[in-house]
């Protein structure tokens, strides 16, 4: 075990409901020596698997997980004052700024950064820093005209109900994305689709985009009158009865009132859905990628109804055919055909 005598002084536990405490802690390092997963720990404790992996990758020393020398490590963190990391002028935000210009999503920012500079300390920052920059001017560091940048057009944080006083937006009960099978969550295993709506002028018009994970083809459904819950359960239900049977896995959707029919999807195509947590569009980051790709054919504020099924399968097949990095410089198109 853990020596808490090398303390050298006691440590409160009073925290913020967002932080871990040292009972969490606790139990964590239990759970994990009991052989417990990221993803069963996080639905014994209510917190994110990817809290938990974060906390266990900062704090695991030769394969053990120290929970006494973790709440130290975050207590000094807490009470030493900081500047933000984005205030200050440097290559860090210059690269935050840019890659917000070009639309890129905080997340996308983050991961992107590690990839192009993987020795450079200097070179870090959290999706949430990167929040905290566009949401409060005062000590983030961002000016609120780069705020626009953002996907969601919106220069405030949106307070969100914690998920024990949320309540369901549907009759049916949702399996969150939480529950999602490892296989997916890591794209090994082909069939698994993300989707959503992009809608046209005053939200009366849409089209259903859907994206393959693991091969990033795009398929578009028609959506020529209202997009209720039952005319996108409908044209989603002839999407994925196109597909091969071994490529209907599983569908990944926001929380929007367009799925009030999801159980009746599944027991119709056997196919289960995932609802992400609300306003957290990365875990659909497939699907807001090619969303925001199709608006270069589909500007934001259009009549959607103007296009028709050749319209979109027209650009479908553009998207398709571009040669993707991610895929080695294949085409979504030739990836698919490998495996059906």
């Amino acid at each position: 075990m853990e020596s808490m005598s090398s303390q050298p002084s006691p440590v409160s536990d009073v925290v913020g409901s967002r932080l871990l405490s040292l009972l969490e802690r606790e139990k964590i390092a239990d759970l994990r020596r009991a052989g417990f997963s990221l993803r069963a720990i996080g639905r014994e404790m209510g917190r994110p698997a990817s809290t938990i992996m974060r906390e266990l990758d900062a704090h695991t020393v030769d394969g053990r997980y120290l929970p006494y020398a973790a709440h130290r490590a975050s207590a000094a963190a807490r009470a030493r004052p900081k500047p933000a990391k984005l205030a200050q002028p440097g290559r860090l935000r210059d690269y935050v700024t840019d890659g917000l210009s070009r639309r890129w999503s905080p997340e996308q920012i983050r991961n992107r950064i590690r990839e192009e500079h993987p020795d450079d300390e200097g070179m870090r920052v959290s999706t949430e820093t990167i929040y905290q920059a566009l949401y409060f001017q005062a000590r983030g560091g961002l000016r609120r005209e780069v705020a626009q940048a953002l996907r969601s057009g919106r220069a405030r944080r949106v307070p969100q109900k914690s998920a024990e006083r949320r309540t369901s937006r549907f009759v049916d009960p949702m399996i969150m994305i939480i529950d999602r099978p490892a296989e997916i969550e890591d794209r090994a295993v082909p069939g698994h689709w993300e989707g959503d709506l992009i809608t046209g002028e005053k939200n009366k018009t849409a089209i259903i985009t859907l994206v393959e994970r693991t091969t990033r083809y795009v398929m578009l459904g028609h959506l020529p009158g209202d997009h209720s819950a039952s005319a996108v359960r409908d044209v989603l239900q002839n999407l994925i009865g196109t597909l091969p049977e071994h490529l209907r896995g599983s569908l990944t959707w926001d929380q929007g009132a367009e799925m009030a029919e999801h159980k009746a999807f599944k027991i119709t195509t056997g196919v289960p859905v995932y609802f992400c947590d609300p306003a957290s569009p990365w875990q659909r980051g497939s699907n807001e990628n090619t969303n925001g790709l199709l608006r270069q054919y589909f500007p934001k504020g259009t009549d959607l109804s103007v296009f028709g099924p050749a319209d979109l399968e027209h650009v479908a097949q553009q998207l398709n055919g571009r040669p993707r990095k991610t895929l080695g410089w294949k085409t979504p198109a030739e990836r698919l055909l490998e495996l059906v």
